[in-house]
């Protein structure tokens, strides 16, 4: 594990506080400081104030929290800003669907990870504070594009009538639609 996170972990169990279980999920070095790689951890319970649980992870270290209910897990996530992506596991379609409608989140890949960024036909981005917009594909194309919009009159146009300088005509106009 990271030497942050090992002395953080480290700190807490010195301080008697409670402190989440970190489990090295494949054998060897934790932590590689030449190479800056580590190995993937899972890290059980976590308090909720750590780090770990205030930012969005891009690495190989996973919190995992326990619930006894599945509203539980959806009011945990629902009460945070939404996330950059959903891993919803499940065979139970029912219960799929009841996720995918009531967490909020950016893209989503159903019973597995991280495939979703990888489809370029679709769009992949987030929500809120896990960013606007999307990026792949089209809608892509459009979230980095700055379109500009350009409105034509047409050569024929009673506007013309309105326009300086004013006429006669178009003073009566200008009166019947002040009154």
């Amino acid at each position: 594990m990271a030497p942050r996170v090992a002395d953080a972990i480290e700190h807490r169990h010195q301080l008697g506080e409670e402190c989440a279980q970190v489990v090295q999920l494949l054998p060897g070095k934790p932590w590689d400081a030449a190479t800056r790689k580590i190995a993937p951890h899972l890290v059980l319970d976590p308090p909720l104030d750590c780090e770990l649980m205030q930012r969005e992870i891009f690495g190989p270290v996973l919190p995992v929290l326990g619930y006894e209910q599945l509203d539980e897990a959806v009011q945990f996530i629902n009460a945070r800003p939404r996330p950059l992506a959903f891993y919803p596991f499940s065979r139970r379609r029912a219960r799929i669907r009841y996720l995918l409608e009531h967490v909020m989140s950016g893209g989503v890949s159903v019973n597995d990870a991280l495939w979703h960024v990888g489809q370029h036909d679709l769009p992949f981005g987030g929500v809120g504070a896990s960013g606007m917009g999307h990026y792949h594909g089209g809608e892509g194309f459009l979230t980095f594009s700055k379109l500009r919009p350009v409105f034509y009159q047409a050569p024929v146009s009673g506007m013309r009538l309105l326009w300086p300088p004013f006429s006669a005509l178009a003073d009566r106009v200008l009166d019947v639609l002040t009154r």
